[in-house]
């Protein structure tokens, strides 16, 4: 039986994101196993089934383990590692919340993530994002499920200081968002000659 070879979506803008200049970074993240969690009631017992206290705070994501959980609405986080295979995470995560009432889908395969790094990574994103990008309002640990271009997407903030994003975008929609952020990202790219 052959093997097939899993191949990232993205891979054919590798070298289009590599000839970017610092100001705006755009690099393919790797895969990485994910949950969507259902859970109707959160507290203690479900951080300390979980290990992790799920944000309750709307548009917020808080570390987890060597992942992430990220709020997505009053009852719902998609909880990510970078550890863990996917066939490892969702029974574990299933298991700690079943017992409470809530439910674990993997979803590892739905989403491709993106990271944005550089000066100019706030104007490139503000080109398609009607959402406030300034670092007082959308610092580290913000999240925000919003349109880029159009492609529906869930924004990470990773720093107060830096310009530093994940963009979680779906599968079938990466091609386009790539397109989309190196055309955005052409006026910072080149010098103007006065």
């Amino acid at each position: 039986m052959a093997e097939l070879l899993r191949t990232h979506p993205l891979e054919a803008w590798s070298t289009a994101f590599a000839q970017l200049p610092d100001t705006v970074g755009i690099a393919v993240e790797p895969y990485v196993a994910t949950v969507d969690v259902r859970l109707g009631t959160v507290g203690a017992e479900a951080s300390a089934a979980l290990g992790v206290a799920l944000p309750t705070a709307p548009n917020t994501w808080v570390p987890a383990g060597t992942g992430r959980a990220v709020w997505l609405g009053p009852d719902e986080w998609l909880l990510t590692s970078t550890t863990e295979a996917p066939e490892e995470l969702e029974p574990r995560v299933r298991a700690a919340v079943l017992p409470l009432g809530g439910s674990a889908t993997d979803v590892s395969a739905q989403r491709i993530a993106l990271r944005l790094t550089g000066a100019r990574v706030r104007d490139v994103l503000a080109k398609g994002c009607s959402i406030d990008l300034h670092p007082r309002v959308f610092g580290r640990g913000s999240s925000a499920q919003t349109m880029l271009g159009q492609a529906g997407v869930v924004l990470l903030a990773l720093s107060d200081a830096a310009d530093d994003f994940v963009v979680l975008v779906r599968s079938s929609f990466a091609g386009y968002l790539a397109d989309w952020l190196l055309d955005a990202a052409l006026e910072f790219t080149t010098t103007h000659d006065s």
